[in-house]
């Protein structure tokens, strides 16, 4: 039944998103195959892109949402509204609030959301240098789910 409710939830947004991503095809439908051809391709892009973030940010705030659950973290569900996520983060790895302020200095959230994500670690009782791995592109997929489900 929950599975049936949640279906019926998003099942508008999905179809939004649809007419969003179509609209560039149908505009360019009446054109010739010359101008056609590049509003294709790039709503093809635009549309698997938009896929693949939305599929990474659902992955990193229930990874993140496991995390606080598992650390006793309060209010586990900030973990899906952009700002309060990393509020929750800072919660989780014991730092302090005012520390949201670095994030929004270009160079400096680079090194503040490295020394975060070690505390995160800390707090799952994983090695520090997991947070370390979140600057590498690929692994930084992997470890939030690794300090998420791991034992």
């Amino acid at each position: 039944m929950n599975v049936r409710r949640s279906l019926f939830r998003w099942l508008p947004l999905g179809l939004i998103t649809a007419v969003i991503l179509a609209m560039p095809t149908v505009a360019s439908a009446q054109d010739d195959g010359r101008r056609a051809l590049p509003a294709l391709l790039g709503a093809g892009f635009l549309g698997f892109f938009m896929i693949f973030a939305l599929a990474c940010y659902v992955y990193v705030s229930l990874a993140l949402q496991t995390i606080a659950q598992k650390t006793a973290t309060e209010n586990a569900w900030f973990a899906w509204i952009p700002i309060l996520n990393i509020i929750l983060m800072l919660n989780v790895a014991r730092k302090p609030i005012w520390w949201i302020i670095l994030f929004l200095i270009p160079i400096v959230n680079i090194v503040i959301a490295i020394m975060v994500w070690m505390g995160v670690a800390e707090a799952r009782n994983k090695p520090s240098w997991w947070g370390i791995l979140m600057i590498v592109p690929v692994v930084s997929l992997i470890v939030p789910g690794y300090l998420a489900w791991s034992d």
